[in-house]
């Protein structure tokens, strides 16, 4: 027989729409009859037994906020059986009874690795600037991302125009271009240079030096972090055309911020969502949206590697250069 769900615990790592997603888990687990424990600083506070207490108060006004209010961290420890062992004891102590899991790769990862390994009741909602969780359309985050990385690239585009420069601008995504693609085309954009493709710096440079000639004085190239840095990239145009070109590197700026709208509705959504899961006993999943209908995925496949759609929105951008 299946033990009664009497609290949830909840864990988060950070971006934009993941303090919307934790007032929608609260609220959901009110109105389901369920107690709320949050986890500070993430897995490694679940092994350092670091929690508060939430309920509906304790999570107003934060809707419109970055980053997440109960903080997060990387949690080596975790890695090991010793680390998750003791992890397992925290909920325990907690009389925590199913755990929501906000996060990316590495927190779906974890949660996974709790439902699998240790029969713990886990409902995982993914949250990723890199919306790159596999069998998930959008995740929290990366729409609000997005739009930093473009209002950043529509003001350098001021300047470039202006200075007839070239710009070489990193945005971030390690293994996935999903930020580097989409702003890019967005911002009318000239090249991008992304982990999905191969990088040929020579067939870029000579654009750039045959559209010099034919008149275009300034050129935008984004670039994935986890393809190349910019600094490399713009030394490499200038040694190759002769022109002068700057780097600009957007960093942590596109994990922060208010989230848009878009970000907001889908927290709620997938918030709400993750509740209803655990309440019908339908835990080892992630949330997720079919045809904007909500439902869920193993947790099994959404850890596995998203292949992305890259050749369609590259193409757009070379041809509307």
């Amino acid at each position: 027989m299946k033990k009664k769900i009497k609290k949830i615990g909840i864990i988060t790592r950070d971006c934009a729409g993941i303090n919307a997603a934790i007032r929608a888990v609260v609220r959901a687990s009110y109105r389901a009859g369920f107690k709320t424990t949050g986890i500070i600083r993430g897995y490694e506070g679940l092994i350092e037994n670091n929690t508060i207490e939430l309920n509906p108060r304790s999570v107003s006004g934060i809707i419109n906020r970055g980053g997440t209010i109960l903080k997060t961290a990387r949690a080596k420890q975790f890695r090991y059986r010793k680390g998750q062992k003791q992890a397992v004891k925290t909920l325990e102590s907690n009389n925590i009874d199913a755990l929501v899991v906000i996060g990316g790769n590495g927190s779906l990862t974890g949660a996974s690795i709790l439902s699998s390994q240790y029969s713990v009741p886990v409902v995982g909602i993914p949250a990723t600037i890199d919306n790159d969780i596999n069998g998930v359309a959008m995740s929290i985050g990366a729409d609000t991302s997005l739009n930093v990385a473009l209002g950043a690239l529509d003001k350098i585009r001021d300047t470039a125009t202006s200075l007839e420069r070239i710009f070489v601008v990193e945005v971030m995504g390690r293994d996935c271009g999903y930020i580097a693609l989409r702003a890019g085309l967005a911002g009318g954009c000239e090249d991008v240079i992304l982990p999905e493709k191969k990088l040929d710096i020579k067939e870029i440079s000579k654009e750039i030096s045959e559209g010099n000639i034919k008149g275009k004085k300034s050129w935008i190239v984004v670039v994935a972090e986890g393809k190349a840095k910019a600094a490399d990239i713009a030394k490499k145009i200038t040694k190759l055309t002769g022109l002068e070109t700057r780097e600009v590197v957007l960093g942590h700026i596109q994990r922060g911020g208010r989230p848009t709208a878009y970000d907001r509705i889908l927290a709620a959504r997938y918030g709400y969502h993750a509740i209803e899961l655990i309440e019908k006993g339908q835990t080892g999943r992630c949330v997720t949206l079919r045809d904007d209908k909500l439902s869920a995925i193993p947790l099994s496949k959404a850890i596995k590697k998203k292949d992305i759609e890259v050749n369609s929105y590259y193409k757009l951008i070379k041809i509307l250069t």
